[in-house]
């Protein structure tokens, strides 16, 4: 009788433990094929329990019969993990499966790739890195140095971007070395530099609301908060004092991530007080040369940068590009082509970046915009993932 227990429990635990196993199809409707794109599975999406935890859960792809990098990230910070994210190659035109289940990694990357901080020892930036793009902005301290015209400090909600041409990441390294005076990050020692000027400028992605033809905008965000850093995704939130827009009280806060492989840095901005924001590009000296596509939702700049040249860009949802304005003026860093965004249930998402000529494999204005249009049929045109019942 005992010996038929046994086997009786014995075959619930490995159903229980089988039933727990998951296949997903992941489909591209693309004539392309795909790979640095993120996918989002949840708990409900695999229909596993609601106790259940998906840090104990990695991906197989059934075709190589190996596992894939995945990362957790628990978005509403309540010590409970809401995706598991991962990076599937899918050829073009076709389906593939995977097996999401229960164990670990043999080959789990350990080097956190996407990676975002606070830095207080450089006043207050907020810098945020992937292996191909880094970007920083300001914070509070910063602001009030200017304001108490204290040497140092910084007065712009623009998005500074830091040229980086390796792969590894250099936020900490960079700004170690310009703390202890053994170097400087304005100066190219082979892993790139920061040379590009934000000033009053929307910088890479910044945003401002237009009213009766000016434009207005926040000063330096106040608070944050870092949501998740790792392989595949780094997310972090900036919040900013309310701010005047002739008469218009308007209330921000910025949600952005940055995935593996991206050039761009994706933006959920939280807004109140207007129907409509403009997410610019600086023009800096206005030597460069603009691209424009609304069909396909995207705005590009092509400029020259001490001995290279770099091109920005800014990709929009289908049907949320309502215009654009290359807004040229005579007034220092105000000079910029803006996106006109749609505001929709408080909300504009937008995705913005770079691609520097001596950092990335984009050496023409064309090889750019080329990106930049592929990039927006992919996020109009995601992978779709259904779960095999």
């Amino acid at each position: 009788m005992k010996k038929h227990l046994f086997i009786i429990t014995f075959l619930t635990a490995n159903f229980a433990a089988f039933s727990q196993n998951k296949i997903i199809t992941i489909t591209n409707n693309l004539k392309v094929d795909r790979e640095f794109e993120t996918i989002e599975l949840t708990k409900k999406s695999l229909g596993l329990n609601a106790d259940s935890k998906l840090e104990n859960y990695v991906v197989k792809d059934l075709n190589s019969n190996s596992f894939l990098g995945t990362q957790t990230v628990d978005n509403d910070g309540d010590g409970i993990a809401d995706l598991l994210l991962f990076q599937p190659k899918i050829k073009a035109s076709s389906k593939q499966d995977f097996e999401v289940l229960m164990g670990t990694n043999p080959s789990a990357s350990k080097v956190v790739s996407c990676y975002s901080r606070f830095v207080p020892e450089r006043t207050d930036d907020y810098a945020w890195e992937n292996n191909k793009v880094a970007f920083r902005t300001y914070g509070p301290v910063a602001q009030k140095m200017v304001e108490d015209n204290i040497a140092g400090g910084t007065l712009t909600s623009g998005i500074d971007a830091w040229l980086k041409r390796v792969d590894y990441p250099i936020i900490n390294k960079w700004y170690e070395k310009a703390a202890n005076g053994t170097g400087t990050y304005h100066k190219d020692t082979g892993e790139g530099l920061d040379n590009f000027h934000v000033g009053d400028s929307r910088g890479v992605g910044g945003i401002a609301v237009n009213v009766d033809g000016k434009y207005y905008f926040s000063k330096n965000f106040i608070s944050w908060k870092t949501i998740t850093t790792g392989p595949i995704r780094t997310s972090f939130i900036l919040t900013y004092a309310d701010w005047d827009a002739k008469g218009n009280k308007i209330t921000e806060s910025k949600l952005i991530s940055l995935d593996y492989g991206s050039q761009l840095s994706r933006f959920e901005i939280s807004i109140t007080g207007t129907k409509q924001i403009a997410a610019g590009l600086t023009l800096h000296d206005k030597k460069g040369t603009i691209g424009t596509n609304l069909k396909e939702g995207w705005l590009s700049y092509w400029e020259p940068i001490d001995d290279s040249e770099i091109g920005t860009g800014l990709v929009v949802p289908k049907g949320n590009l309502i215009s654009f304005d290359n807004h040229v003026t005579d007034e220092k860093d105000l000079s910029n082509l803006y996106g006109n965004i749609a505001v929709k249930n408080n909300k504009a998402i937008y995705y913005v970046g770079f691609g520097w000529k001596k950092g990335s494999p984009f050496q023409t204005k064309q090889e750019w915009e080329k990106y930049l249009s592929s990039f927006a049929d992919k996020i109009n045109n995601p992978l779709i993932v259904k779960l095999k019942k």
